[in-house]
Parts: C-alpha cells; structure tokens; sequence
C-alpha cells in the first residue's frame, strides 16, 4: 500500500467547461449528459464537408487521491500516444519520465526499449476505439520510479459531425483545500520528503521553519503528482 493513501483531502467539486456551474465528480457525470448537448465546444474541423466523428467521454482520476478527476472528450480515432501527451501536458509531466496505460491486462508504453523491453509490451500507436469500449475501466502510470497511478473509465461516446481532433477538457476539479500541518493555515508548499506520509504541508508564513529545509518544497497545484520528483504543475 502506498503510504499517500494515508493522506486524505475533502471531496472536491469541478466546474463544466459547457456553462460554468460546479458539481462532485459523480453529479458532474450527470450533468454532463444534457449540458454536453446543449453547449456544443468542439472547433470544426475545416473540411468543405462534414466528417462524422465518434467522441469518447473519459473520466480520468488519481488511484490514490480521488478528489483529483477530470472528465475528457477525446475523439475515437486518437492515438493512445495522443492521450499520453494531454495527461503529461495537464496533470503530471516534470521530467520527460517514461509512461504507460494498461488495458485489458495489455501493457501500452510511451518507449519500447529494444533491448530491455517486455516482449508483451506494445506502443502507444493504437487507435482508441480499436482497445477500448464504453464502460471499460483502464490505467496509467508515469515515472516508473516515483509513480503517479492514474485510474480512467470510458464513460460514453457520442457522434457528431465536423469535429476538430482535439481532446477538449470537460470539467475538472477545484483546487482541495489542504491545511498547514504547523499552523492550520491553507497550505501553499509541499514537502518532497516527508509528503509521502502524508506530512510537509506548510503555508507560506510556516514554509521557512520546515525541518528539510526549504529547497524541499513544491508549490502545491491541482494535480495528483502534487509533491512529487520536480513537478511544479
């Protein structure tokens, strides 16, 4: 068991992107199925005639810390690799670290080493609607050595015409309020070290007294991989 699992943080409420109103990530899921058709976001895709596309609605949330989620719209015939660079580029990326999805038991990786590689392992150069159909549950690891495990379910799909092939971010969460473990203050820093027993949040008038010192804190940000190798969000 991961010992971030013994921190825990208050249930968190995200905004639609369609019309602004806030949910939890379970009422989200609801609203989502009216407001999406109400509110259409995708761009058009610029062709003289309009292309019927098939759009996923993923839910994407952290395995340990559930109060970080995000409900995506990814077009069906995405790359995985494609799926790979949104999460690095919005939720984890630090330092270029190796990643992977595993679904159905499949390994998907962002690298396939020629020499070292698992000879099961495949590459992330596979169309989503060709692995995965709707209700499937699948994950997603970065760093392979101070790992961010990220839990995703297709929740639907959906067509329209002249769509972009973009992925579109539906909703997310609000920052969680997180207080200082000194002062009882809204932390503001996390520390390296000690934040994977779910100790070193410090606010900003407490951040100088922390016993690893300073240049162990990470600005906490609105990500799961909060506190984690270098990341900064």
């Amino acid at each position: 068991m991961s010992t971030r699992q013994k921190f825990k943080v208050q249930k968190t409420n995200g905004i639609c992107a369609f019309c602004g109103a806030s949910f939890s990530k379970a009422a989200m899921k609801k609203h989502l199925e009216s407001c999406i058709q109400k509110h259409p976001l995708r761009k058009r895709s610029g062709y003289p005639v309009p292309v019927e596309t098939k759009l996923f609605t993923v839910l994407v949330e952290g395995s340990f810390f559930h109060e970080y989620w995000m409900y995506l719209e990814v077009p069906a015939n995405s790359m995985l690799k494609k799926l790979d660079n949104f999460l690095r580029d919005t939720w984890v990326e630090c330092c270029g670290h190796l990643s992977q999805f595993t679904i159905d038991d499949k390994r998907y990786v962002s690298e396939l080493d020629e020499y070292f590689k698992d000879l099961n392992d495949k590459s992330m150069n596979y169309i989503l609607e060709k692995i995965l159909s709707v209700g499937e549950k699948f994950s997603y690891e970065y760093d392979f050595g101070s790992t961010t495990y990220l839990n995703l379910k297709l929740i639907s799909v959906r067509e329209v015409e002249d769509s972009d092939s973009s992925i579109s971010l539906l909703a997310r969460n609000e920052q969680p309020q997180v207080t200082c473990s000194s002062c009882g203050k809204i932390a503001t820093h996390l520390c390296r070290q000690c934040g994977c027993t779910g100790e070193g949040w410090v606010c900003d008038d407490c951040a100088h007294m922390h016993e690893c010192g300073e240049e162990m804190l990470l600005h906490v940000v609105n990500s799961p991989r909060v506190g984690v190798c270098g990341y900064t969000g």
